[in-house]
């Protein structure tokens, strides 16, 4: 067993253990974190516990303090200790929510006095939130600070829109050129109402704690808003504009109104040890929503909602042609997704394009799809999605582990015969692009519609798709449903793979067992 820090900060650390578990850990492990002698901290106390996860935040630690780091296997085996020291980060003061008026009766709307706080905290400064019930509308961050949300603090979301900010979506410059974009609805730059958590132009900032980010969401308010008649769009929980180097760790979050954690234009943001709980038939309440960002880290998050657990989105057509900036360079490990539509998902607003990712060591469980890539034409020539790679995964009941859909029916046009033919058409402008794409040590048990569904577009190809050593099995009882939502795709169930407009089909070590018909259904590319 081994282990290593991830992240250190002024109070925290961030554990991984390695012991090849995937969400969970495989055994159970105790750990004591113990400070040494200090000249300012009279008797420093240790930090113990019991883990059974991959990755952890552990909080309790004070600033500027030499650590030694003590991890136990409790099974008793004699190589199962390991340790490690940690200094943590010089913290200049904390800044205590109470002091600045928050009442933390649930009732009274504490907004003033926590963003107070954020707005006074010095740099490498805390903002404590203490154990309480907080009525908020919507906090803005500001850069070279953390917040903390202790155990037992619940920040409450409003269900009154008109308590809310609303950002707009583009508003030009005196040049008449440039342009300043403030907000986006599913690709396009429109107004939306603030998050409960939103940033601008931030950087170097933490928001951790094992407390709760609760957005009060239900289907007689927010849920119940129909999307196609809306003036203003539903706040997400969390939404950060061209930031940079942002952690969110340890919390739990719930009930958003809309999609939970939605980066925009940004860099390096990572989410860490988080739980997201919505209702599985709550609307368009994604997990993570990554748009037009770089470099981005989601580990050890368990999803359970009633969307996409994981959607990533470069924008629509307007967006990509203008700003060029695809979604790239992201890392998923260490999750669990439950419920969701689709497990991790690309698209299908993704006009920018998207490449290197990597999907691994996840568990998906009772997911409609495991990857879903959602395109179609009129995306356009910059939308390449490329270098997408999963691996070390294990599906259990997800309908149809992977699905890659050149006609998804999204948008006004979406059933129009320009997106939905499966006639040739030229490439041009409009034209998006799917290059390789990787599934390796993949087992997926508990099938029911088809083991992959892979539709290209008969101009523009699927470039590679390799599975390697991957594994299905089907549900004995196992249903008939549509694998990807486009034009003409039929009911199926037990099917293999079926493969249309796939330039390179590359199978090794593929085992499908209990499949109706073919294994492999192969059309539109000789």
């Amino acid at each position: 067993m081994a282990f290593e820090i991830l992240k250190t900060g002024a109070r925290f650390i961030i554990l991984k253990i390695n012991d090849g578990g995937k969400y969970n850990t495989i055994y159970k492990y105790e750990y004591e974190i113990i400070p040494k002698e200090s000249m300012i901290v009279p008797d420093p106390k240790p930090v113990r516990g019991m883990t059974d996860r991959c990755i952890n935040l552990i909080t309790g630690l004070l600033p500027d303090m030499d650590y030694e780091i003590r991890i136990t296997n409790t099974c008793g085996d004699e190589d199962g200790v390991s340790e490690l020291s940690v200094h943590t980060l010089h913290e200049t003061v904390t800044l205590n929510a109470l002091e600045f008026g928050a009442i933390c009766d649930g009732e009274h709307d504490d907004t003033m006095a926590i963003q107070t706080a954020i707005n006074v905290c010095p740099e490498s400064g805390r903002v404590l939130i203490p154990s309480g019930r907080y009525a908020v509308t919507a906090l803005f961050l500001k850069s070279h600070i953390s917040i903390e949300i202790e155990d037992g603090a619940v920040l409450i979301g409003t269900k009154d829109k008109s308590k809310l900010p609303i950002l707009p979506g583009i508003v030009r410059s005196y040049d008449e050129d440039s342009e300043y974009n403030f907000a986006s609805w599913e690709g396009n730059p429109l107004r939306q109402y603030a998050s409960m958590i939103t940033g601008f132009d931030v950087e170097d900032c933490i928001i951790y704690g094992h407390g709760t980010l609760d957005g009060n969401a239900g289907f007689d308010d927010w849920w119940k808003i129909d999307k196609e008649h809306f003036t203003v769009a539903r706040p997400n929980m969390f939404f950060v504009n061209n930031c940079s180097d942002i952690m969110l760790a340890g919390l739990l979050i719930r009930q958003s109104p809309c999609w939970t954690l939605h980066p925009y234009f940004s860099k390096n943001i990572d989410v860490i040890d988080v739980k997201i709980e919505n209702p599985w038939n709550s609307p368009n309440t994604d997990g993570f929503d990554p748009e037009s960002c770089s470099g981005m880290r989601v580990l050890g998050v368990h999803f359970s909602l009633g969307d996409d657990c994981i959607a990533i989105k470069s924008g629509k057509i307007y967006m990509g042609r203008k700003h060029k900036r695809p979604s790239c360079d992201m890392l998923v490990a260490h999750c669990l997704m439950e419920s969701g539509h689709g497990a991790v998902t690309v698209g299908s607003e993704i006009a920018g394009g998207v490449n290197n990712v990597k999907v691994t060591d996840c568990l998906f469980h009772d997911t409609d799809r495991g990857l879903r890539i959602k395109t179609r034409r009129g995306r356009g020539k910059d939308s390449v999605l490329d270098n997408i790679i999963f691996e070390n995964i294990e599906m259990d009941h997800v309908l149809t582990p992977f699905v890659v859909n050149s006609f998804y029916f999204c948008d006004p046009d979406g059933k129009t015969d320009y997106v939905q033919s499966r006639e040739s058409f030229p490439v041009d402008d409009r034209t998006p692009s799917i290059g390789r794409l990787v599934f390796r040590n993949i087992s997926a048990q508990d099938t029911e519609y088809a083991a992959a569904y892979y539709l290209g577009l008969p101009e523009s190809p699927i470039e590679e798709i390799l599975m390697e050593n991957v594994t299905v099995r089907y549900k004995d009882d196992a249903k008939a449903g549509q694998p990807a939502m486009s034009n003409g795709v039929p009911d199926t169930s037990k099917m293999g793979i079926y493969a249309e407009n796939v330039k390179n089909l590359i199978l090794s070590n593929v085992d499908i067992q209990g499949q109706d018909g073919e294994v492999v259904i192969r059309k539109g590319i000789s």
